[in-house]
């Protein structure tokens, strides 16, 4: 019995060890068969053509983050092909499409409508890979590159040599120099900007977001930034070559633009202080046009800032090539325009001259009866900024019940506005967003950075300058940034029902309207972080 009994044990045991085995080969065999698909899924390298861009779904993950497409219906998988595109021919290194000078030339100069944004047909598109020049090498490192950038990134002498006596640009060896001088300011900029500041407060908090019109290589904006100011800063691509790749190589805000006769991409009441230093924007022409657009993007109360012609003539006019009579007609015609606009003439002095937008326009109804024109816009989209012609009308503010109310709301000093609840969301003028989704929202780019940090260990380490943010929603992850050494190009889809930018702006942070089925009005290689979160369901049906 005792040897029945040992001969069944070791039975029993042996099947035991085998089920055991066989338990185990089982689930390492549906281990390793899950963890095939899944590289097989995250490395095929297969491209989804949505419209009118192909995606490439990335190989990265960490937890809490979801990097899959979620398309409604899905997508026919039998049709799927990879694409690889060649280089393009060296004279595209600089290529801008919507900008192109060859292509400029087939429009009307006048009103500068040529310099506007024409972008290739179906047909002229390109497919292939904008090259880098030669000896290209990485940008110099922020606070570096303000004051450095490589020539042979940007082989252009042509503004070091035109405006050599007005400090904007000098070559040294293989590098450029930028010793912060502009047309108007031949001392520098932070001289210029302290000649400001003597004037208007700068440095409580109260002004966060500027404009720099004609901005040639972003200097004034530059210096901002020493006292938390962001500008956006802009320029045509004109005889001025390359002025707006030269800001961004600097790693200071910039885009290609013209005062012409769209509005410029930007929501109204966006501004702080807007910004001319002999721009050559002619202020006084066109009825105001071009001043009445400024009034749309300020916000009540924010300033207007003019220096160069026609400012201080009797002291210039020689060397600016103009009569007297000249310089005092066109000054005496942006001053009208600027008392038809209700704006408050705050100080002449020296090189300067500096005019306020009123908070509100109970007051201004008065003067409005008097002067008549311009009159207030009808059935105006105030926001409305994507290829919408300029008019010739006040952009009316929101109501407000008493003369000390700020219109739309008062903004808090930065740096508390960046998270404090915009006005518009305050307000519920934004469908579907609250305050509650706005604090969610703030929450939730707070944990994906630091997801974000894992997949991008750089990201907030100083590697990175320029970033942006394809579809920036509520402006949540140029917030989780704030605190590091770059600053986002916050870019809204130029989509009425989704247009945030206004809260954006109000939250102390800059942007801009944009299609992405068409190109953007940058130079190549300007940007070191592009983050696109939602982007392409937006376009999957066009």
């Amino acid at each position: 019995m005792a040897k029945e009994h040992s001969a069944t044990s070791k039975f029993h045991q042996m099947e035991s060890k085998r089920r055991r085995f066989a338990w185990i080969l089982c689930v390492s065999g549906l281990c390793i068969l899950f963890y095939a698909i899944g590289s097989w899924q995250s490395s095929s390298g297969v491209s989804y053509k949505v419209g009118c861009r192909s995606i490439s779904p990335g190989s990265a993950s960490a937890a809490g983050l979801d990097f899959q497409a979620h398309h409604p219906g899905g997508f026919n998988r039998t049709s799927l092909a990879t694409t690889d595109f060649p280089a393009c021919d060296l004279k595209y290194s600089e290529y801008t499409p919507c900008q192109d000078p060859r292509r400029a030339r087939k429009f009307k100069k006048m009103m500068l409508k040529y310099r506007e944004r024409h972008c290739p047909k179906k047909n002229e598109l390109l497919h292939c890979l904008i090259p880098a020049p030669p000896k290209y090498k990485n940008p110099f490192r922020w606070p570096r590159s303000r004051d450095y950038a490589w020539y042979d990134n940007i082989p252009h002498r042509e503004l070091s040599i035109e405006k050599a006596v007005q400090n904007w640009i000098q070559v040294e060896d293989d590098r450029f120099r930028f010793p912060g001088g502009g047309t108007m300011f031949p001392r520098g900029a932070d001289a210029y900007i302290d000649d400001i500041d003597a004037l208007v407060p700068l440095s409580n908090g109260d002004i966060r977001t500027a404009l720099d019109t004609g901005c040639g290589v972003a200097s004034w904006g530059a210096y901002l930034l020493n006292r938390d100011i962001l500008t956006m800063s802009f320029a045509p691509r004109d005889s001025h070559e390359a002025q707006v790749q030269f800001a961004l190589e600097r790693g200071v805000p910039a885009i290609i633009g013209v005062m012409a006769t769209e509005r410029i991409p930007y929501p109204a009441r966006a501004f702080d202080m807007a910004h001319c230093s002999r721009c050559l924007i002619p202020w006084n022409k066109y009825d105001g046009l071009y001043l009445i657009e400024v009034d749309r993007v300020l916000r009540p109360g924010g300033y207007w800032i003019l220096s160069g012609p026609p400012i201080h003539w009797k002291k210039y006019y020689k060397g600016w090539e103009r009569t007297q009579d000249d310089l005092r007609q066109e000054q005496y015609e942006i001053e009208d325009v600027a008392k038809r606009l209700c704006w408050k003439k705050v100080v002449e002095k020296g090189d300067l001259a500096i005019w306020q937008k009123p908070i509100n326009h109970i007051e201004c109804v008065q003067s409005w009866k008097v002067y008549r024109t311009p009159h207030i816009c009808i059935n105006d989209s105030p926001d409305s900024a994507w290829y919408r012609k300029m008019e010739t009308c006040i952009t009316p503010l929101p109501d407000v019940t008493s003369p000390e109310e700020v219109a739309g709301g008062a903004l808090e000093k930065w740096p508390e506005r960046a998270f404090a609840v915009p006005p518009r969301i305050r307000s519920g003028s934004v469908p579907g967003i609250t305050v509650q989704k706005f604090h969610e929202d703030n929450d939730l780019w707070k944990e994906r950075l630091e997801n974000y940090k894992q997949i991008v260990p750089p990201l907030t380490k100083g590697w990175y300058r320029n970033v942006m943010d394809m579809n920036s929603n509520l402006g949540g992850f140029a917030a989780a940034l704030v605190k590091y050494p770059l600053w986002v190009m916050n870019v809204v889809p130029a989509d009425p029902a989704r247009d945030t930018l206004g809260v954006i702006y109000e939250r102390g942070f800059i942007g801009t309207y944009h299609d992405w089925c068409e190109a953007f009005s940058t130079y190549p290689r300007t940007y070191d972080l592009i983050h696109a979160d939602g982007v392409f369901s937006i376009y999957q049906h066009r």
